[in-house]
């Protein structure tokens, strides 16, 4: 089977994440007491003891996510298992930034700082209330594009995430969400959901985040990862640092290509796909996408052993 590693994005976060990771591997511990250290706070507490209020703020939640998946990662390899054996890595949203951290492309420290200051960022992007977005539900990404063309009235309103065949998600002044999901519901959607975010996320509101990012993203190393990337804004597989850093400013105010994605995966050979990290949300997505992938989740001991047994 040709395999591929995938990072899930925001609302995988729960309390308790990786902790029973962190309880069997030293080496997963090792990477939340990294993280801790990167923050100069300690993140873990409030990922395993806090309350999921504080850990869902975009500054917590984009770090905490990361340092769960690497700490899977770390307790996979602690198996036997590298990055090397999955043909691609590729993650949803701030998932692309745990998979460059698992290909060795970031170091996590840097992987952790960058995600504070994109989680800061894209908060402060747009002031509380003024933005949205919403999922659309049995609508495919030209029909939902048509929908946001229809609702954004001068306002920005725009395909955020193409997840799967049967969810595309719209972004934008909140307004202008709102009626493309009145909008979305006359042309034939199933339904559509106002999502509980606290700022509208791959739109063009984001311009200043992106700004921020491309001024951070400029100050570290990044080097060409183990394996190829496939990009969110590209939906095709890259390995040139630079346009790593390129892609991931593009990222903020670009859709997440995701259903594509995995298309281009699926293209390439790969059969099988292993969640790394928190949830099960990109396994779900994948299933809708093709069928044909075998997914796995690993986010504790018990799956990291189940997936070793999958793998032989």
């Amino acid at each position: 089977m040709t395999l591929a590693f995938v990072f899930p994005g925001q609302g995988a976060q729960t309390i308790g994440m990786g902790k029973a990771l962190a309880d069997a591997y030293a080496a997963a511990k090792a990477v939340f007491d990294e993280v801790d250290e990167a923050l100069g706070e300690s993140l873990s507490s409030l990922i395993w003891d806090g309350d999921i209020e504080t850990l869902t703020l975009t500054q917590n939640a984009q770090p905490a996510l990361m340092a769960t998946s690497m700490a899977a990662m770390r307790a996979l390899e602690a198996e036997g298992v590298d990055v090397t054996r999955a043909a691609f890595v590729a993650g949803h949203s701030l998932g692309e930034y745990s998979a460059l951290a698992a290909a060795g492309a970031l170091s996590v420290a840097d992987t952790a700082r960058l995600l504070r200051t994109r989680g800061q960022a894209m908060q402060s992007a747009v002031p509380v209330g003024e933005g949205a977005m919403a999922a659309i539900l049995g609508l495919d990404l030209d029909a939902v594009r048509a929908v946001a063309e229809v609702a954004a009235q001068g306002e920005v309103c725009q395909a955020a995430n193409d997840n799967d065949p049967t969810q595309v998600v719209v972004s934008g002044a909140k307004a202008a969400v709102e009626r493309a999901a009145e909008i979305a519901k006359e042309k034939g959607a199933k339904r559509a959901v106002m999502l509980p975010v606290s700022a509208p996320f791959h739109c063009a509101l984001m311009q200043p985040a992106a700004d921020v990012m491309a001024e951070a993203l400029a100050g570290v190393e990044i080097k060409a990862p183990a394996v190829p990337l496939v990009a969110n804004v590209r939906a095709e597989a890259v390995t040139d640092p630079d346009l790593i850093r390129q892609l991931l400013v593009e990222q903020v105010t670009g859709s997440v290509r995701w259903r594509e994605s995995v298309q281009y995966m699926v293209a390439q050979g790969v059969t099988e796909a292993w969640e790394i990290g928190a949830g099960k949300a990109l396994s779900g997505m994948i299933r809708k996408i093709d069928r044909s992938i075998a997914c796995s989740t690993v986010g504790t001991p018990e799956d990291v052993q189940k997936a070793l047994q999958a793998g032989d």
